[in-house]
């Protein structure tokens, strides 16, 4: 095994750029804007460049280094090959061999959900676990399964995609792949905001929610923590639809732990413990006792698992 090793994180907006050991360690890390301008066809040589320059301040060699692991929005094939991404602008896109012309340097290329998973196992709150289910709730819903200590990735890149369970048949709303119902359309922050407002437009009950000219998802969860009934109301509901989800999918892969990290994670116990509620309601019996836990790694749990994919 190499000493270093670089894990990028390509989101819509930035590029998080990780230097790693390969024991774990994160040496430093970077952000560099993601310019989807052209259909995307800058972002890989951006990266790209951000490494040579890493490489030649820190006057390391490329012998010296594993590779570069990339985490992007979209699924991803066994063959490193990324079939679409929206965010980026992206159609069809050979990741590994791309950046691997650009850089002379091993790469592996996964979904953003999965390695965040693969981070929180190797290095974070299911560190030691070898079956674990993460979700990601952010502006979408975004999962990670792992089995024996593998991500389940799928034939077409798709396995994980959980945001996309349908979740209520009769949503005459469109989620954002074109479908109807899907979990994102709940339990994400936008799908929170979106809930939000379709009850505020039914009640007329005094609530602080009405306070707030852009309302958030961390809006919604404050008042909860204040005791707004509607706002109570509102999370039970989210966590309702979102630990219903998760029994059944424990049923399939009977995880020792879930991980609920993104930004709606940040609500902390509530949020946690209201899906906990749910999930034990809804569960077959064998699956009852599974853990929950808030992901520890933040925003850098992606960077942190794309390493770990040099490593396996």
């Amino acid at each position: 095994m190499k000493k270093y090793a670089f894990g990028v994180d390509i989101g819509g907006t930035t590029c998080k750029i990780g230097f790693f050991e390969t024991s774990g360690l994160l040496l430093d890390k970077k952000e560099i804007r993601t310019n989807t301008n052209n259909q995307g066809a800058g972002i890989l040589p951006d990266v790209a460049q951000a490494i040579e320059n890493k490489l030649a301040q820190e006057g390391i060699c490329k012998e010296d280094v594993q590779g570069i692991g990339i985490g992007v929005p979209g699924p991803v094939t066994s063959g490193g090959v990324v079939k679409r991404c929206i965010n980026l602008g992206w159609g069809m896109v050979n990741v590994e061999d791309e950046l691997g012309s650009l850089t002379d340097l091993k790469i592996k290329v996964g979904n953003d959900a999965n390695v965040a998973a693969l981070g929180e196992m190797w290095q974070g709150r299911a560190k030691g676990c070898r079956d674990v289910i993460m979700v990601t709730l952010g502006t979408g819903v975004g999962g990670g399964i792992i089995v024996d200590g593998k991500i389940v990735s799928g034939f077409h890149g798709a396995g994980g995609e959980i945001g996309h369970f349908t979740v209520n048949k009769d949503e005459i709303e469109a989620c954002n792949c074109g479908r109807y119902g899907c979990l994102s359309q709940y339990a994400s922050a936008t799908g929170i905001v979106r809930m939000a407002k379709r009850k505020l437009a039914k009640v007329s009950e005094r609530t602080g929610l009405r306070g707030y000219p852009d309302l958030t998802a961390k809006d919604v969860f404050d008042e909860a923590k204040r005791g707004d009934e509607i706002a109570l109301g509102l999370v039970d509901e989210v966590c309702e639809i979102l630990g219903a989800a998760l029994s059944n999918m424990a049923c399939v892969v009977n995880p020792e732990v879930i991980v609920i990290g993104g930004g709606v994670s940040k609500a902390g116990s509530i949020l946690i413990e209201t899906i906990e509620k749910h999930f034990v309601e809804t569960s077959f019996f064998a699956c009852r006792n599974t853990k929950f836990a808030l992901a520890s790694l933040g925003n850098d749990a992606g960077m942190y698992g794309c390493v770990q994919m040099l490593l396996d």
